[in-house]
């Protein structure tokens, strides 16, 4: 007997509706994009997934609020030694800015420390350049906050390696970049906002640039439009952003617990970089369906592994239009992760 085609296709909808949900089930990382929310130039996606259960560790920011991270100075430019003395794992996001020492630093992966962890040598670069001696009130063996992040796609490529090339001819130099990078930063926020954003304390630091009080009221009105995004559901686990109608950069987290403790300096950092950038022509945010597929864009590129320490391992994938990096505990297993990074290039 033939089926009466409205049946027909309903059964075919219920078929491919439980296909999708089964194809989700089967893959927990499965994201869905919110339509963007827009303020002023700056485009915001929230990333929907699935939110792993149990404790959600500290973030160095807090970690050292609590004096339970001590990062430590020991001479050398690009290397630093961290220890969790306290008894919850604490995350480490490359882009982590950290103040003091002998020069204000930039931690360049992004880790999982566990309790109790012992010294650890984490990978940095120097965030100011000139000063090699402690700063008036600050201890030249010791950093002292991290309330900040990089806020700069360009800068977090160089970080990664993966920047604009050196003149022909010319010795490459990842530090070199960083420290151009830095100064792009200051020169853009300081022609947007109308004042020099250099500190008379270092001039070079990117830290106290962006402890300016223009800067700060500049983003309050952003932060108050955006800020409470997260707040409106229990499985964002991430997001993506998009400045002057171009899709930007995205992080992603395995829970919802450590996305809302990241998403302040997320959001700040975010809001930074457009505010830098808000004189170049602007156009409507990218449909959710751009966004969607920037995330998917690395995942034919070869998958290359750097930087094995104790602590984790970094997976990275380089394609021609966007980077993506993935931070793995060291003794991953069943696909463990602590981040997921994609940037546009």
């Amino acid at each position: 007997m033939a089926v009466p085609w409205k049946i027909l296709a309903v059964l075919v909808s219920s078929c491919l509706l439980q296909s999708a949900v089964r194809a989700e089930t089967d893959n927990p990382d499965a994201y869905r994009l919110s339509d963007p929310v827009t303020h002023r130039n700056l485009a915001i996606y929230l990333v929907h997934g699935t939110s792993r259960g149990g404790p959600v560790p500290l973030t160095l920011q807090e970690a050292m609020a609590r004096k339970a991270v001590e990062v430590r100075e020991i001479g050398r430019v690009n290397e630093l030694q961290v220890e969790n003395v306290g008894d919850e794992e604490v995350f480490i996001q490359a882009g982590d800015i950290v103040k003091g020492g002998q020069q204000d630093r930039v931690l360049s992966v992004s880790l999982l420390l566990p309790p109790r962890s012992g010294t650890t040598s984490v990978a940095s670069f120097c965030v100011e350049s000139g000063r090699w001696s402690a700063r008036a009130g600050e201890d030249v063996r010791m950093f002292s906050l991290s309330n900040a992040l990089v806020p700069s796609r360009q800068t977090k490529l160089e970080l990664a390696g993966v920047g604009a090339r050196p003149p022909e001819g010319a010795p490459p130099s990842r530090q070199q970049e960083v420290w151009k990078s830095v100064s792009r930063i200051q020169d853009r926020l300081s022609s947007n906002l109308g004042t020099e954003v250099a500190a008379a304390r270092s001039r070079t630091s990117l830290q106290l640039s962006l402890e300016n009080g223009r800067l700060e009221r500049e983003q309050a009105e952003y932060l108050a439009a955006l800020e409470p995004l997260a707040e409106h559901a229990d499985d964002i686990v991430g997001y993506v952003f998009a400045i002057n109608g171009k899709v930007n950069s995205g992080d992603i987290y395995p829970s919802n617990g450590l996305f809302r403790k990241m998403w302040p300096k997320l959001l700040r950092a975010s809001v930074t970089e457009a505010l830098g950038e808000r004189d170049l022509p602007t156009a409507p945010p990218p449909p959710v369906a751009t966004a969607t597929s920037f995330l998917s864009t690395p995942v034919d590129a070869k998958t290359v592994e750097k930087g094995a320490t104790a602590q984790g391992r970094l997976e990275m994938r380089d394609s021609a239009t966007a980077l993506f990096t993935q931070a793995k505990p060291a003794a991953a297993a069943d696909g463990a992760w602590v981040h997921r990074n994609y940037l546009a290039k």
